[in-house]
């Protein structure tokens, strides 16, 4: 019965995740220290929620840096002290003397790595510059990204494990364009955003391929609100930077940013 109550929180899709991470809290409070792989947003949250059920239990999340979106958490019992444990985070540089290294995006370092057969799960955060890229991995696969990562998207490339401190973390790129919709609701602005006809996004949207916040979203009719981050899968990710305001015909004025 407590476990329904539970799920009732949660979308269905996520009771996998939220059977983990009460698994976790549940072995803090007998004592077992667990650190676990990258968390998104979404699942920061839902662990956060489940620990502080627990006055047994805390949790210290780390990605590397202070601002980082994905961490890794340590999930263990309140007594024990974890200022100084170790969050087993290594950061990984990509370079090249290749002058094509400064067109590539996020996207082809993100598949160069995972086509290496390593898990999402396994990867924070990814800093592209002009000059190369910055990566944050578990340490326990960072000698096999070293010794393996030699091609991203055709170019040749040296890899280098770095000390945390040398992290170079960029701002995230937004592509800023502006929209003026009939209401806020989000097929209506997906469907502006990625220039795809209403019908068209119905489809991914129902089927459970769109997310709002990191967490999915069927409902085409949701209202989305300034702040909000939206994802479709196969087509990137955007956010409600500023609802401008209601034009005298009564349209939403809207300034979005498209991940780049």
């Amino acid at each position: 019965m407590m476990q329904e109550q539970l799920y009732a929180h949660f979308h269905p899709d996520e009771h996998r995740f939220v059977d983990k991470a009460a698994e976790w809290v549940e072995r803090a409070e007998q004592h077992t220290v667990k650190l676990t792989d990258f968390l998104d947003p979404r699942q920061i949250f839902i662990l956060t929620t489940l620990a502080n059920r627990n006055p047994d239990v805390q949790v210290r999340f780390d990605g590397g840096h202070p601002g980082a979106e994905r961490k890794r958490a340590l999930v263990a019992p309140d007594y024990r002290v974890l200022d100084d444990e170790e969050m087993g985070i290594s950061l990984i540089e990509i370079t090249s003397e290749d002058e094509k290294l400064k067109e590539l995006d996020h996207g082809d370092f993100m598949g160069a790595i995972l086509g290496l057969g390593i898990k999402r799960d396994k990867i924070g955060d990814i800093y592209v510059r002009e000059d190369g890229c910055h990566f944050l991995v578990a340490s326990e696969i960072a000698d096999y990204i070293r010794l393996n990562l030699s091609q991203v998207h055709r170019l040749h490339v040296r890899t280098e494990q770095l000390p945390l401190n040398k992290l170079k973390a960029t701002e995230t790129k937004l592509d800023e364009m502006f929209l003026s919709v009939a209401s806020l609701r989000l097929d209506g602005i997906v469907s502006d955003v990625y220039r795809l006809s209403r019908a068209k996004v119905l489809v991914p949207i129902k089927a459970g391929r769109c997310k709002v916040n990191w967490k999915q979203e069927e409902d085409p009719s949701k209202p989305l609100k300034q702040g909000d981050v939206v994802s479709l899968q196969g087509f990137g990710r955007f956010k409600v930077l500023e609802v401008e305001g209601v034009t005298k015909k009564g349209r939403y004025r809207l300034k979005i940013g498209k991940y780049a």
